[in-house]
């Protein structure tokens, strides 16, 4: 259910953020206006505030579901409303309407993640971390590359007809679903110092500084190599359609693929060298591809480019969305959460103006080679915070285990 829910919220997201400009560039928008359009995704940097009524407001049963189905609905609401929407009216409103949507994707994100938190058992977290990270990359073979073809066929409201009936699905999904009463009810006493508690609780966790540390640099890296990726291959002698089967498909599906596998490499190797070997394999696809773009190779060269770095950071977000599940403490799964997908967000939205300057000044290879010489320093934190991490986590499965253990011993 998680995993299919995830799906449904990415799609449109990804839709609204991939897919959709290219539409309006065909209704005669300027890059201009594509480009402040993207500002539709910030709502995704707040997540740590929005995460604060969903603590604050609560109920006594089905909780976090009766939050994921109510801003569900809203978000739902909001794409069925874009699709009505005239483009010859003006921008304005659909940019507001974007930014609605993004707002109730990203809001409804923070009670789906803390309801997995919640119900999962702790050794399943990594698993629902792989499962979540796959989710995205079919989100965006969907939203970046099936609903186009929609919107082509059956005109501009198609897509969004579409991609509401999966939300309502999920909605009807967790209509269904019991979620377990909470073990003790957090305090609702209005006031900033509770949400400061909170906060400085999740960084007093053993081992919580060490993996937000590697948390804020850990993905952006990779991240800003996969945005970059679909101009290089243009660069590189690609045709448009070759690049959207290259990078919006295979290598996707690759990344799914990668997802799914992750949980079971880490359950071999444990976190502490996960996090050593995932840092490592980024490090590589990253430089592969700079050698590639100092070198000119050919086609094949790059596609092989391509779908290692679409692998290896899939691997790397499933991890991230793992431990980021693991530093969750109950009680606290929505706020935590919210801190800690705060700050991922952040973090990727301030290396790509990075990357971009870079690559305006140096061009691709001194973009990459960039980046490469980054990750080496991000690979060596690794090496130094892996075992504290490792420990923390093991710690936190082993308290959450027998927690989980005795919630369903009582019902």
């Amino acid at each position: 259910m998680f995993g299919f829910l995830h799906l449904a919220l990415a799609a449109p997201s990804i839709y609204l953020v991939l897919g959709l400009p290219l539409v309006l560039r065909q209704h005669g928008w300027s890059g201009t206006e594509i480009g402040l359009f993207q500002l539709a995704g910030l709502p995704a940097v707040f997540k740590f505030a929005l995460a604060v009524p969903v603590e604050r407001l609560r109920w006594a049963a089905g909780h976090y579901k009766i939050w994921a189905m109510g801003v569900g609905a809203a978000y739902a609401a909001l794409l069925l409303a874009m699709g009505r929407q005239d483009l010859a009216a003006g921008g304005a409103r659909l940019f507001l309407m974007a930014l609605g949507a993004g707002l109730m994707a990203t809001w409804a994100d923070i009670p789906v993640n803390a309801l997995a938190i919640k119900v999962l058992p702790p050794s399943q977290r990594m698993r629902a971390g792989g499962v979540r990270s796959a989710a995205i990359f079919l989100g965006a073979i969907i939203g970046g590359g099936l609903m186009l073809l929609v919107h082509e066929r059956w005109g501009w409201q198609a897509p969004f007809v579409a991609m509401t009936v999966p939300i309502l699905i999920g909605i009807g999904l967790l209509a269904l679903f019991k979620e377990p009463a909470s073990a003790h009810a957090a305090a609702s006493t209005p006031g900033v110092s509770i949400e400061a508690a909170r906060l400085a609780g999740y960084f007093r966790q053993p081992g919580a500084q060490a993996w937000t540390l590697l948390l804020l640099c850990y993905f952006p890296l990779v991240g800003a190599a996969w945005i970059y990726l679909k101009p290089l291959l243009l660069d590189h002698g690609f045709a448009a359609s070759q690049v959207a089967w290259v990078a919006g498909v295979f290598a996707s599906a690759v990344g799914a693929m990668a997802s799914i596998g992750t949980a079971s490499v880490i359950k071999a190797i444990g976190v502490a060298h996960a996090l050593a070997l995932f840092a490592a394999l980024n490090l590589l696809a990253l430089a592969g591809l700079a050698l590639l773009a100092w070198t000119g190779a050919g086609q094949i060269g790059f596609v092989v480019g391509a779908l290692a770095l679409a692998g290896t950071m899939g691997a790397t977000s499933a991890l991230a969305f793992g431990l980021m599940m693991d530093f969750a403490r109950p009680q606290c799964q929505a706020a935590d959460y919210g801190t800690q997908a705060s700050l991922f967000t952040l973090s990727r939205l301030l290396v790509l103006p990075l990357a971009g300057a870079m690559l305006d000044r140096l061009g691709y290879a001194g973009m990459l080679s960039g980046l490469t010489l980054a990750m080496l320093g991000v690979w060596a934190l690794a090496m130094r915070q892996r075992h504290g991490i490792e420990r923390a986590v093991r710690a936190r499965l082993a308290s959450d285990a027998n927690a989980w253990v005795e919630c369903k011993r009582h019902g």
